[in-house]
C-alpha cells in the first residue's frame, strides 16, 4: 500500500477496529478511509464492488471474514472475476486478492469452520493459496496483491497465533511453488496448512522407530506443484495425503489422482488419504478434536502404507 496507491482494502470491520481477526490492524489509521473501507455486512455487494473495481484499475484486496460466507459472493467472484479474463480475450484483468478465513479447531461450529480451498481450486480462472507459516503469508499475499488475475487467499484460523521469523524487508514466494519442509526417504506426505504441524509432529515419532518421512508443503493448492510433488514420490515410492477438507472432489483426493495417474510405475503401494468423515465440522470440543486427523493417524498412515508395499 505504501508503494501502490492502486491497492485498497475493503470488508467488513477491517477499517478501525482491524479485522476480525486483527489482520487490517493499524491501516485504517495510516492510510485513511479512502483506501481502506468499512462495508456493509453483504458479501455480494463488497465482492462485486471489488471486482468492479479490480476492472477499472484498482488492485483491492477483500476480506472475506469466513470462507463459509462465500455463497453470499460467489455470482461476482466465481462467474464475473474467474472469467472475464477468458471472456473478454485477454483486454480485461481483474487483480483482486480476497483474503478468508478457512479450517476448524477453533470451536467456532458447522458453519464457520469449513475448508474451502478445494471449492476455490475447482473453479478456472481462480488461484488458490494457502500458506501455513507467517513467512510464506507475507510473501504470498505480497505475490497475491501484484498477480494480474483474482487470487483468493486462505487463512487457516488455527494459525492466527503462531509465530515465526518474517524477514522485514519485502519478499515474495511465487504462487504455484511448493517446498519440502522435511526431507525424508521412506514415505512422501503431502499436507497443508494446519496439517502441516501435525504432519511434522508425526514425523519427529516415527523417527525413533527408523521410518523416515519427507513433508511437502504445497502452499498454493492451486496452481499446484506437482513437479515436487511427483520427484518426492519417485525417491520414496510411498504417498500419504493429509487433507482438512473432506476427501470427496477434494484436494487431497485430487493429489492421490493426480500421483496414480502421473506416477502409477513409481509407487510401491497404493497411495493412502487422511481425511475428516464426510460430516460438518462439530461443535462440542471433543467431537471437534475427533474430526481433524490428528498426528497419530498421520504417522499410522505412513506405517500402513509401508506395510502394504
Amino acid at each position: 500500500m505504501e508503494t501502490d496507491d492502486r491497492v485498497i482494502v475493503l470488508g467488513e470491520d477491517v477499517g478501525p477496529y482491524g479485522g476480525v481477526f486483527g489482520a487490517t490492524r493499524g491501516l485504517h489509521e495510516r492510510f485513511g478511509e479512502r483506501r481502506v473501507l468499512d462495508t456493509p455486512i453483504s458479501e455480494t455487494t463488497f465482492v462485486g464492488a471489488a471486482v468492479g473495481a479490480a476492472m477499472c484499475g484498482f488492485r483491492p484486496v477483500v476480506e472475506l471474514m469466513f470462507a463459509d460466507f462465500v455463497g453470499f459472493g460467489f455470482n461476482p467472484l466465481v462467474n464475473q472475476a474467474a472469467k472475464a479474463h477468458y471472456m473478454f480475450g485477454g483486454q480485461v484483468t481483474v487483480p483482486l486478492v480476497v483474503r478468508t478465513a478457512i479450517g476448524a479447531g477453533l470451536r467456532a461450529g458447522p458453519q464457520h469452520s469449513q475448508m474451502m480451498y478445494s471449492l476455490f481450486a475447482h473453479v478456472p480462472g481462480l488461484k488458490t493459496v494457502a500458506p501455513a507459516t507467517p513467512y510464506e503469508a507475507k510473501g504470498l499475499i505480497m505475490s497475491a496483491i501484484e498477480d494480474g488475475g483474482p487470487v483468493v487467499f486462505c487463512e487457516h484460523k488455527a494459525l492466527y497465533a503462531d509465530r515465526g521469523d518474517v524477514p522485514e524487508p519485502p519478499y515474495k514466494i511465487q504462487i504455484g511453488s511448493a517446498n519440502v519442509v522435511r526431507e525424508g526417504t521412506d514415505v512422501t506426505v503431502v499436507a497443508a496448512c494446519q496439517m502441516l504441524k501435525r504432519a511434522l509432529t508425526a514425523a519427529e515419532a516415527l523417527e525413533a522407530s527408523g521410518i523416515s518421512l519427507e513433508i511437502i508443503n504445497p502452499r498454493t493448492i492451486f496452481p499446484l506443484d506437482t513437479s515436487l510433488i511427483l520427484e518426492s514420490v519417485a525417491k520414496t515410492r510411498h504417498l500419504v495425503v493429509v487433507d482438512e477438507d473432506n476427501a470427496f472432489c477434494g484436494f487431497g483426493s485430487e493429489v492421490v489422482s493426480t500421483v496414480t495417474r502421473e506416477a502409477f510405475g513409481a509407487l510401491a503401494a497404493g497411495p493412502v488419504l487422511v481425511t475428516p468423515p464426510h460430516t460438518p465440522v462439530p461443535f462440542s470440543p471433543v467431537l471437534e478434536d475427533t474430526y481433524l486427523p490428528g498426528s497419530d493417524a498421520i504417522a499410522q498412515a505412513a506405517r500402513h502404507v509401508l506395510e502394504s508395499a
